[in-house]
C-alpha cells in the first residue's frame, strides 16, 4: 500500500471537505517577514498588527462649510444676529471664540475653543458683518469629534490582513509610512509532457500550447506569490525526478500539473511516491480528481491534474486556500453565497461537482446564475466566460430557481 492509503485506481475517493481540511492542517505558516515602503505594499499580507499612535480626526472639526458658534447663543427661536469675528480654513487654528459671536469656518477645519456647535452656510442669511439664522442649535451640531474614526491605541489591521487600496489608506491616516509584511511566498512551478510548446512557436503533429503554464502563472501572480519558473519538463522518470528535486530545494511549495494520473507516462505520482510521502491523490470531484500532495525534502508539493479546466478548478479549490494559509491569512476558505439558478442540471452524479457560471442581473437588481452549456474539463473557454462556480453535492439535480451554492472568483482567489 502506498503511503496515501490507495493500493489501486479504484479505491475509494476521498471527500472534498476531507480532503481541504487535510490541505489545510498540513499548510504550515512561513513566518518571515519583511518592512516595505507603504507604496509597495498593495496585495501583500500584513506579518503584525497595525495600532494607531494617534486619534483620527486628530481634534473635533467641522463636517461642513458653515459657522462655528456657542449652542448657549442659539436657544433663542426667534432670528438670530451674531457678528463673525474670524475665519477659520482646513488646516489652521482659530482663536477662542468670545461668546455672543461666530467664526466663519470650513469643512475639515479645527472647532475654535469656545464652540460647540457649526451651523451650515445654508441655513444662514449674510447681513454685513453679521449672519441671520434661526435656532436653536443642539451643541454638538454637525461636529466631527476626535477621535470619531480612530482612537490612539485602536488596533486598526489585524495581522493577517491581506492589503488593498483601502487599508493602504487606513494606514497611512495614522502616520504609517512603512508596514511589517510576510516575505512572499516561493512557488516552484513545472510542468510536464512532450506535447506540450510554447505559444508563438508552430505546431508539429501531436503538439498542443501549454495554457497551464500560463493559467498557474497569472494565478500564482493573483496570489502575490514570487514564482521559480522551472518551465516544462520530458515525459520520463528521471527528469520529472530531478525537476522535483530542484524546486524542492529552492521554493516553500511545489505547483505542477499533470503526471498525476494512473497512465504509464504520469510519471509525477510515481516519483513523489519514491522521493517523499504521497499523503493525498483522489478526490471526489468533478472536474478534478486526481489531485496530488505530497512532501519532499519538507517541502510541500501539490499535482494538479493535466486538463486545463481541471487545473484552474482544483487550483481554485486546494490550491488558493492552501497558499492564503501559509501566508498567514485570516480568511483562507472562500464562503459561498446562496443564489437563484437559471439552469438545470439533471443527472445526479456520485462525485460533489463544481460547475463554471455567471452571473444574470435581473430587471429588480437581484441575480441568478446560469450555466456554461459546455461544461468539459478541457473547455478552457468556459473559465474565461464564468466569473464564479456553482457547487451541486453529491446525488443532487438542480432545477430553474432551486437555490445553489455560488463561489465567485473575486472570493476564491481574493
Amino acid at each position: 500500500m502506498s503511503a496515501c492509503g490507495c493500493d489501486s485506481p479504484g479505491d475509494h475517493l476521498m471527500a472534498y471537505d476531507a480532503a481541504l481540511q487535510q490541505l489545510l492542517q498540513a499548510a504550515e505558516v512561513i513566518g518571515q517577514s519583511e518592512t516595505i515602503a507603504l507604496p509597495q505594499a498593495l496585495g501583500r499580507v500584513l506579518a503584525e498588527a497595525v495600532v494607531s499612535a494617534i486619534n483620527v480626526p486628530p481634534a473635533d472639526n467641522s463636517a461642513m462649510d458653515g459657522y462655528a458658534v456657542r449652542s448657549a447663543d442659539t436657544r433663542s427661536e426667534t432670528e438670530i444676529s451674531l457678528p463673525v469675528m474670524q475665519r477659520i480654513c482646513a488646516g489652521q487654528t482659530g482663536e477662542p471664540l468670545q461668546a455672543g459671536t461666530a467664526a466663519r469656518i470650513f469643512t475639515g477645519a479645527p472647532i475654535p475653543q469656545g464652540a460647540d456647535a457649526v451651523i451650515m452656510q445654508e441655513h444662514v442669511h449674510c447681513d454685513g458683518d453679521n449672519i441671520l439664522f434661526k435656532g436653536p442649535l443642539a451643541a454638538g451640531s454637525n461636529i466631527r469629534p476626535a477621535g470619531e474614526d480612530i482612537a490612539a491605541g485602536d488596533e486598526i489591521l489585524a495581522s493577517g490582513c491581506r492589503l488593498r487600496a483601502q487599508e493602504l489608506g487606513l494606514a497611512a491616516s495614522v502616520g504609517c509610512a512603512e508596514l511589517k509584511v510576510v516575505r512572499k511566498l516561493r512557488v516552484g512551478l513545472f510542468f510536464t509532457g512532450d506535447e506540450l510548446i510554447e505559444p508563438g512557436q508552430p505546431l508539429q503533429a501531436g503538439q498542443i500550447y501549454d495554457s497551464n503554464r500560463y493559467t498557474l502563472l497569472g494565478l500564482l501572480q493573483t496570489l502575490g506569490c514570487e514564482i521559480v519558473d522551472l518551465g516544462v519538463v520530458g515525459d520520463s522518470l528521471q527528469q520529472t525526478r530531478e525537476a522535483i528535486q530542484q524546486a524542492s530545494e529552492q521554493a516553500d511549495l511545489v505547483v505542477t500539473s499533470g503526471g498525476v494520473s494512473v497512465g504509464e507516462e504520469d510519471h509525477v505520482r510515481i516519483a513523489l511516491q519514491e522521493m517523499g510521502q504521497l499523503n493525498l491523490w483522489r478526490i471526489a470531484i468533478k472536474p478534478g480528481k486526481p489531485l496530488a500532495f505530497a512532501e519532499v525534502n519538507a517541502t510541500p508539493f501539490m499535482g494538479l491534474p493535466g486538463n486545463p479546466v481541471s487545473a484552474f478548478v482544483t487550483f481554485c479549490l486546494f490550491v488558493s486556500p492552501f497558499i492564503k494559509r501559509m501566508q498567514g491569512r485570516q480568511q483562507v476558505v472562500a464562503q459561498s453565497i446562496p443564489l437563484t439558478s437559471a439552469f438545470v442540471w439533471p443527472r445526479a452524479g456520485k462525485r460533489r461537482e463544481f460547475v463554471r457560471v455567471r452571473l444574470v442581473p435581473d430587471k429588480v437588481g437581484t441575480a441568478s446564475v446560469e450555466l456554461y452549456p459546455h461544461q468539459g474539463s478541457g473547455v478552457l473557454t468556459s473559465t474565461s466566460w464564468a466569473d464564479g462556480l456553482v457547487m451541486i453535492g453529491e446525488g443532487s439535480t438542480v432545477q430553474i430557481g432551486d437555490t445553489v451554492d455560488y463561489f465567485p472568483f473575486t472570493e476564491l482567489l481574493a
